[in-house]
């Protein structure tokens, strides 16, 4: 048998976390899914990304300033 199971990947991901969300988060999220059709793990990626950008963006015009 093969060692290796599910899709192959040049990204693997090998952490699982669980967050607690409301009724209307989750709401949100289901609707940005089936507009877009992303996945919801990938809507949370983005948003995470989207953040994380806005941070590192704050943090380079402290700096320039």
């Amino acid at each position: 048998m093969s060692p290796k199971t599910g899709r192959p990947t040049d990204d693997p991901k090998k952490f699982s976390t669980r967050i607690r969300m409301t009724d209307e988060d989750i709401r949100l999220l289901e609707i940005c899914a089936k507009k877009t059709g992303m996945t919801k793990s990938d809507i949370i990626r983005q948003g995470i990304r989207e953040v994380y950008a806005k941070i590192e963006n704050e943090n380079c015009s402290t700096v320039v300033s």
